[in-house]
């Protein structure tokens, strides 16, 4: 008996403590349970049974708990990636060892070749390869030269680089990353949700169920009183419902964490369990189809425009925009003065406008030119024959004339087929929803194989678009990358945002899923993972269902034990943990790329 309360006392008081007071509270948990087992079977004399069930019960609990801090550190501990100390660049031209908790914003700092990168920046001098998988997931060397983001965590290969800092410790994209997935994995999936209202309503019923065996088996079936109590102690002790309750947060921050060690940043379970049920899919053309990084590869005055002045005009209103076809322009043309151009905004859908020297002037797509009653066959002619090319075309107007047209082209990105195909023979159907002109976007998607291409949309248009496939298909995500795609992608049942340099933050903020490094194959990895995780996840639960109903069987029959219990659901417990770990590991989850982050 002594011994019996001191293995009590030392392995589970903090239990029988919380359980005592919930049963005070009626609040019928867990360790109320384990409160009334080890009590019941001290009061039937059998004090070695009540020491071992609360013994086993407090091993499964820290076992559980190791197994769940395991799946959380390994995201967490890319944060040990960053260094803690950056060289930077001193007035004299010299470097200093500095922690980077002290790096202010705008410092220079040096990376050496061979050295991990501490802190976001911007390359000022220099060129060189940077192996960025353990951030992104890339599968091939990143080459950065002047201009080129960096991410802290990240290795410079070879040459020596020199960068601004854009981000403190606490705002580098490895920080948001690890913030993200820590946010991922506080909230609850759909399953996991249904469980714990599941476990709140079979934990009283259990209570009743117990309490009906031991008043009424001595009666009903002829047991002693102390056969009938040791029945229902037995019976609370198997229905205790860790399993049950551990079974889908580990399989969830299991396949969270392994997602995020491909480049994929899944922003908690409801998205996971949503990505599993897509049947198509809406696509951005640019920058989520394409590279992004479109070039001006032809240009041209229309009528008697004087081409110097059309150019310095294009480049102001270009170099104060972020759209990718903006910059390309901007890219192409000599530089101008730049602040020559005043009250400039956005047209969503249409391009931008600004002041220019007193005059109101617009670079923009054909349906702002059209809007501005500017159109013409002569100039319908020449578009069409630019888009037949799949270029994307843009018009430099006042508000008397078309000026200039710029032809940009924008290639697909290399691995756009494969994954298209992939996720069609998942059973999800792509289709492309742009604001370029249509010639152009289905030009381009005849390229990736796509049969469904729509161009010339809106923010609004996409909306609307996006509902529609949503009742013809059914589940339907979408994946851009701009402002202009935010909206469907929070309307969508998943959104994926590209997460590169040129993604935009309201795009990965509204996203349920964040593709780090721009690789479409991770839209059907993120499918498959999916798929996988529910499969693991019901697996799971079915199997803790499974095992209780065994035991239960047996306790009506006067056969189980409490050691034979208290086993039993440290097994399952320990079964369903495995399982689920199962997918951070690897298994059941799409084959790793070359270069993916370990």
């Amino acid at each position: 008996m002594a011994l019996a309360v001191v293995a009590i006392a030392l392995s589970g008081l903090g239990v029988y403590r919380s359980g005592l007071k919930d049963l005070a509270r009626l609040r019928l948990g867990i360790n109320a349970l384990m409160a009334v087992a080890v009590t019941g079977a001290v009061l039937i004399g059998q004090w070695p049974e009540a020491a071992m069930v609360m013994a086993l019960y407090v091993a499964a609990e820290r076992i559980e708990h190791g197994a769940m801090d395991r799946a959380r550190n390994a995201i967490r501990g890319l944060l040990d990636l960053a260094p803690e100390a950056a060289d930077v660049v001193q007035d004299g031209g010299g470097t200093t060892r500095v922690p980077v908790a002290q790096v202010a914003l705008g410092a220079l700092v040096r990376i050496a070749p061979g050295a991990r990168v501490p802190l976001d920046g911007s390359v000022t001098r220099g060129t060189s390869a940077v192996n960025q998988a353990p951030i992104t997931g890339e599968s091939q060397l990143a080459d950065k030269g002047p201009g080129d983001p960096l991410y802290a965590g990240s290795v410079n290969q070879h040459g020596e680089l020199f960068m601004q800092v854009t981000a403190l410790p606490t705002s580098t994209l490895l920080a948001r990353i690890v913030h993200a997935v820590e946010q991922a994995q506080a909230s609850r999936a759909p399953a996991q949700r249904f469980v714990d209202r599941f476990a709140a309503v079979y934990t009283p019923l259990v209570f009743v169920a117990a309490l009906a065996l031991g008043l009424l088996a001595p009666v009903v079936m002829g047991w002693s009183w102390h056969q009938s109590a040791y029945q229902a102690l037995a019976l609370l002790v198997i229905a205790c419902p860790c399993a049950l309750v551990i079974s889908t947060p580990v399989t969830v921050v299991s396949a969270l964490t392994a997602a995020a060690r491909r480049g994929i940043l899944i922003k908690g379970g409801s998205a996971l369990e949503a990505a599993r049920g897509l049947r198509s899919i809406a696509l951005d053309k640019t920058g989520t189809l394409t590279t992004g990084h479109p070039t001006l590869v032809h240009w041209q005055t229309v009528g008697s425009a004087d081409a110097q002045a059309a150019a310095a005009v294009a480049w102001q209103l270009a170099s104060r925009s972020d759209h990718p076809v903006s910059r390309a322009i901007a890219a192409g043309l000599p530089p101008g003065r730049p602040d020559g151009a005043a009250d400039v905004h956005a047209l969503p859908g249409r391009g931008v406008q600004a002041v220019i020297d007193g005059r109101r002037w617009v670079l923009g797509n054909l349906r702002l030119v059209r809007e501005m009653g500017l159109e013409n066959p002569a100039l319908t002619e020449q578009l069409a024959a630019h888009e037949q090319q799949g270029r994307t075309v843009t018009l430099l107007a006042s508000d008397q004339a078309v000026h200039a047209l710029f032809a940009v082209a924008d290639p697909l990105r290399a691995h756009a087929p494969e994954a298209l195909a992939q996720l069609k023979a998942l059973g999800v159907q792509p289709v492309v929803l742009s604001g370029d002109n249509p010639a152009t976007v289905q030009a381009l998607a005849r390229a990736a194989g796509i049969a469904d291409a729509r161009g010339g949309l809106l923010p609004e248009d996409k909306l609307q678009a996006l509902a529609d496939l949503q009742v013809r298909h059914g589940p339907t995500a979408m994946a851009g990358d701009g402002i202009n795609d935010a909206p469907a992608l929070a309307r969508a049942d998943v959104g994926f945002a590209m997460g590169g340099a040129h993604s935009t933050g309201m795009a990965m903020e509204t996203a349920d899923v964040v593709l780090m490094n721009d690789d479409l194959r991770r839209i059907p990895d993120t499918v498959v993972l999916a798929r996988r995780a529910h499969r693991v996840l019901w697996q799971n639960i079915l199997l803790a269902l499974g095992v209780k109903a065994v035991f239960f069987a047996l306790a009506l029959m006067g056969l189980a034990t409490m050691w034979m219990a208290v086993v039993a659901d440290m097994g399952v417990s320990l079964a369903v943990v495995a399982n689920g770990l199962r997918l951070r590991g690897g298994a059941g989850t799409p084959p790793p790329r070359e270069g993916d982050a370990r």
